[in-house]
């Protein structure tokens, strides 16, 4: 079985998903006007992205999209955005990824933002594996997948959304 795919999530189902994210970003943030989706490169971002897309459609609120990109090879932190950290001060960051496994990557997103006084930080996932070695949770899920540690979760979302799967292999 080491090349067999078992499609877990469609592109429907994860347009589902990324529209029940947005709408519980928005119920956790209905005094707020403008809040910054930081999403991790590069699968992060799109899942960033498209939340953006959504929230800006059913609600007021205003969204600074960021984008992180991590050296997650580095032992410690080694991190670039393409907003200056320092405009995410005072306001709400929702930090985005794919795939929540140990948690390394979220980790490492979070301490981008250790030294600026922000509203309130939270996480979102497409996928969480329950994997986690670093104690970090997410706030906004779109899928709790139960897998075995050799198992890999690959989620393909590109720009138009028409191709998104997510497989299990």
């Amino acid at each position: 079985m080491p090349n067999k795919k078992l499609l877990v999530l469609n592109s429907q189902q994860i347009q589902q998903k990324i529209d029940r994210m947005a709408y519980q970003v928005w119920e956790d943030n209905l005094n707020e006007t403008e809040i910054v989706i930081a999403g991790i490169a590069e699968c992060g971002y799109v899942v960033a992205k498209r939340v953006m897309q959504v929230l800006e459609r059913i609600s007021g609120i205003k969204v600074i999209l960021m984008k992180i990109t991590l050296d997650k090879d580095s032992s410690h932190l080694k991190a670039e955005t393409d907003v200056p950290v320092e405009d995410c001060a005072g306001r709400v960051v929702i930090l985005a990824d794919d795939v929540l496994n140990s948690g390394r990557t979220l980790a490492y997103g979070m301490g981008v933002f250790l030294n600026i006084p922000l509203k309130k930080i939270r996480t979102m996932v497409m996928v969480d594996r329950s994997h986690k070695v670093f104690p970090v949770s997410t706030d906004f899920t779109g899928l709790e997948l139960a897998t075995i540690l050799k198992e890999h979760v690959d989620v393909v979302m590109v720009e138009d959304g028409a191709e998104d799967a997510i497989y299990l292999r």
